[in-house]
C-alpha cells in the first residue's frame, strides 16, 4: 500500500517538473495515478485496486477551493510571483505568493522567533519564511519594503504553488 508520505513526494516532483504530465506506479496490487492538470482543472490523485478488492474504495474528500479576493483574478498557476491587489479597506497590499509546494514554516526551527510577524518592517532581501520541499530548505524572501500587515499560512502547514503567504503594505 502507498504510503501518505511517498504519494506527497510523488505529487511534488510531478510538480516541479515542466516535462512528465502524468505517471502510473502499481505496486503491491494497487494502483496509483497522478496526473498533472492543466488550468482549467484541479489536481487528481487517484488510487485503485489494479485487481478486485475486497473492500470498497471511498476517496477522501477534496479541499475547497480557495475563494479570490472581490474583483480580483487569482493567481496565474503557470507563474506564481508575487503581486500588488488592492482593496477598498486594506489600500494597495503586495502579496508574497509561494513559488512551490511545501511545508510553510515561521522560523528556522522550533526553538526560534518567527522571521516576521505582523507589524514588522521588511526589506526586499528579507527572509519571510522557510519553504520545505523534498527535504530542501527553501528561504522566502519580502520582495518588498514595508510592513507586514497579515500572515495568511500557519507554521507547519502545507503551501501549494502560487498561495498568498503575506500581505505586505509597501513604503510609499
Amino acid at each position: 500500500m502507498f504510503k501518505l508520505s511517498e504519494i506527497k513526494e510523488l505529487i511534488e516532483l510531478l510538480d516541479q517538473t515542466s516535462s512528465v504530465h502524468e505517471l502510473e506506479i502499481e505496486s503491491e496490487g494497487m494502483k496509483l495515478a497522478i496526473r498533472k492538470p492543466d488550468r482549467s482543472e484541479a489536481a487528481e490523485a487517484h488510487v485503485v485496486p489494479a485487481a478486485p478488492f475486497p473492500y470498497p474504495f471511498t476517496p477522501a474528500p477534496q479541499p475547497p477551493v480557495p475563494q479570490q479576493i472581490a474583483g480580483h483574478a487569482a493567481a496565474s498557476p503557470a507563474a506564481p510571483q508575487a503581486e500588488t491587489i488592492s482593496t477598498p479597506a486594506e489600500g494597495t497590499l503586495h502579496k508574497i505568493v509561494s513559488p512551490m509546494v511545501g511545508t510553510f514554516y515561521t522560523a528556522a526551527s522550533p526553538d526560534l522567533p518567527s522571521f516576521v510577524s505582523v507589524g514588522d518592517r521588511v526589506t526586499e532581501k528579507s527572509t519571510v519564511c522557510i519553504i520545505e520541499a523534498m527535504k530542501l530548505m527553501n528561504e522566502l524572501e519580502a520582495e518588498v519594503r514595508g510592513e507586514i500587515v497579515s500572515v495568511l499560512a500557519e507554521n507547519g502547514q502545507l503551501v501549494e504553488y502560487g498561495q498568498p503567504l503575506f500581505l505586505v503594505k509597501p513604503e510609499s
